[in-house]
């Protein structure tokens, strides 16, 4: 698998399992002034902007590229909160919501291309 398409199916399985745990998909590969936000939720009394970063791994769980959420650099994080606050400034209906900021890994397997495991950092850029 080339690296956007490890990228599309960590995508996949990141709105499964977001699903699986009652969060309903508002919009997947959302572009905001410029940037683009992976996958926005609704749960309970929050609008969630997810992003998800995908990584294959051998069987010890090691990748040469660190972990999935350590991709999520400053500058990244910035423009994310960009394009999270141009989407609710186009989509007043979730005002009353609470803005957060999620991150999801995928683990997947660098021999067989199945999932081995997922974490959901809710709050990842939270002080």
């Amino acid at each position: 698998m080339t690296t956007t398409e490890i990228g599309r199916y960590g995508e996949k399985l990141a709105v499964k399992f977001l699903k699986k745990n009652h969060y309903r998909i508002i919009a997947k590969n959302s572009h905001q002034s410029h940037n683009e936000i992976d996958i926005i939720a609704s749960y309970k009394a929050y609008i969630v902007f997810v992003e998800v970063k995908t990584r294959t791994v051998n069987s010890n769980m090691y990748s040469d590229y660190g972990t999935p959420a350590s991709a999520v650099t400053i500058s990244k994080q910035k423009r994310l909160i960009t394009a999270a606050r141009s989407y609710l400034s186009k989509n007043k209906k979730y005002f009353k919501k609470q803005p957060r900021m999620d991150i999801i890994e995928v683990y997947l397997s660098n021999e067989t291309g199945k999932p081995l495991k997922i974490n959901h950092f809710e709050d990842a850029f939270g002080e």
